[in-house]
């Protein structure tokens, strides 16, 4: 602060921990004792120039010798006993709508399971109008909410419902033509006439780069059938492939093997650990079929990294705080026509 001619002002620093990269914030007072504003030129350069002095003084690993080394796991499934549940989901869902596509919230949240995530639709009136928007959530191992809601804002724009409602909308247009539907529908039918219950036909398909998830109600009725495929990296209801790989069909067929399963595995407790297991590693690997999102980390993303998380985009998630910073830049410049005028 003295160095950058603060030094008797007053200032405030807050540390910040609820994001991915912990930092501190320090606001003080750009106005002297004589109500003059201390000069601030090249601020942003000397600030760098004082940052680097204080790495060397205090033997610090410099900034900007952070490298980019292709090994980060930046797309994992989010864990809610890890803390720090908002950067994990924040991870995720400001670089997933990037490469895949899907037609419905439905199939948006399928995908977002494997990352032990969902999105949430919440509706309700500001000022007499209606507004609706998303939240999102951490699920734990049995696809149980495990956090408090976090709002789509936090996230960006395109974790939000007008944005994604747009892609619904582009993504069904483009899927409805794609000639991957008329692969993919005759895949699922062969796994389904050669396989004799659902732990095959989830085997069978993953192991030719596809994911299945299916939703169940609380009695147990599957009520939805979603297929996400990594060859073309699209997700397709079961329904929108085709009437006979709708959610009905597949419950009558899995229905009296499911009930079947549970009473065997409420006999004992060895087995339902057992069963707790197979799930765990199923769900491991069919998680694997989005290794390559990790080597695919976007150009731009790698730029900021390398620039230490200097720029504000690189601040990662809290776009509430940039959000603020902007509205005071537009409070400043409205203050400045004020006194021209």
């Amino acid at each position: 602060m003295e160095r950058m001619g603060y030094g008797n002002q007053p200032y405030i620093v807050f540390k910040h921990t609820n994001i991915e990269r912990t930092h501190i914030h320090i606001v003080t007072v750009c106005v002297g004792l004589d109500g003059k504003k201390l000069p601030d030129s090249y601020d942003h350069p000397r600030s760098m120039a004082i940052c680097r002095a204080l790495e060397q003084k205090y033997n610090l690993i410099p900034a900007t010798e952070k490298q980019h080394t292709g090994n980060e796991q930046v797309f994992r499934p989010v864990d809610y006993r890890a803390g720090d549940v908002k950067s994990q989901i924040a991870s995720v869902v400001r670089h997933l709508p990037k490469y895949y596509g899907y037609a419905s919230l439905g199939a948006y949240n399928a995908l977002l399971s494997l990352f032990n995530i969902t999105a949430e639709e919440v509706k309700g009136e500001l000022h007499g109008q209606p507004k609706n928007g998303l939240v999102y959530f951490a699920l734990n191992e049995q696809g149980e909410k495990a956090s408090s809601p976090f709002k789509a804002s936090l996230f960006g724009k395109q974790a939000g419902l007008d944005e994604l409602q747009n892609q619904f909308a582009q993504a069904k247009r483009k899927m409805k033509a794609d000639p991957v539907r008329a692969v993919l529908k005759s895949t699922i039918e062969v796994a389904m006439h050669t396989t004799t219950n659902e732990a095959d036909f989830k085997k069978q398909l993953l192991e030719q780069g596809i994911n299945t998830v299916v939703r169940r109600n609380d009695e147990g009725r599957i009520y939805g059938m979603t297929f996400i495929d990594h060859e073309s990296r699209t997700v397709w209801n079961g329904s929108a492939l085709g009437k006979n790989l709708s959610a009905n069909v597949f419950n009558d067929w899995w229905n009296g093997q499911a009930i079947g399963q549970r009473q065997e595995a409420e006999k004992t407790s060895a087995q339902n650990q057992s069963s707790t297991t197979g799930n765990t590693v199923e769900k491991e690997e069919a998680h694997s079929l989005f290794n390559f999102l990790n080597k695919e980390q976007p150009t731009d993303d790698l730029w900021i990294d390398g620039l230490g998380g200097l720029l504000p985009e690189a601040q990662g998630e809290d776009y509430e705080e940039q959000a603020f910073a902007n509205r005071m830049k537009k409070k400043k410049k409205h203050r400045k026509r004020g006194r021209q005028q």
